[in-house]
């Protein structure tokens, strides 16, 4: 990709796209990409998004990028690798899925970057530290009530680390997100 020609890469995503649209999928999502060392192969990479966010429009699926804590860091220690990508790739065809621990860990505020890109997170994934909600580090509370803001359709929930039999994390993520009345009161709208 390095070169800016996507000839091959793109005929593995035709293939991709095809068997997505076969199989009823209506989302594509990148889960990862590594920091890369300048804003120019950054920008390559926002290129490629876009191209490959046009294919998945054209066959009528969206797609998208999920990010993760290493996307706070600087790129030639110019500019957030996060708000770059936002800024260069076209909302048209490359939406964000959001993962709020993440971006917390990356020591910033998913209501920020709400507020600064309104409408470009299609897909929150919910997560914590361990159990969804235990940790009190994230602030489920304003995400919540931003949603709108965010432009969210979808949300996943996600549970990594387990600090219990993975059947009582997992019952304690949904009861936390079925009681709680942020929730609720988003799912109301």
């Amino acid at each position: 990709l390095a070169s800016g020609d996507f000839t091959e890469a793109l005929k593995w995503w035709d293939q991709c796209i095809a068997a997505h649209k076969e199989a009823g999928m209506e989302y594509i999502v990148t889960p990862y990409l590594s920091v890369p060392k300048t804003l120019k192969d950054l920008q390559t990479y926002c290129d490629y998004y876009n191209e490959v966010g046009k294919r998945c429009q054209a066959a009528g699926l969206k797609y998208g990028y999920h990010n993760h804590a290493h996307e706070f860091q600087k790129v030639e220690d110019k500019e957030l690798m996060l708000d770059y990508m936002l800024q260069h790739t076209n909302p048209e065809y490359v939406f964000f899925q959001m993962d709020v621990y993440w971006v917390v860990r990356g020591q910033n505020s998913p209501v920020d970057y709400f507020n600064k890109y309104p409408g470009r997170f299609t897909m929150l994934h919910i997560k914590d530290h361990r159990e969804i909600g235990q940790s009190g580090m994230v602030g489920y509370d304003a995400i919540f009530k931003n949603t709108d803001t965010a432009g969210v359709r979808h949300i996943v929930a996600e549970i990594e680390k387990y600090s219990c039999p993975v059947e009582e994390s997992v019952k304690q993520s949904l009861d936390y997100l079925l009681d709680a009345p942020f929730v609720k009161a988003s799912y109301s709208k």
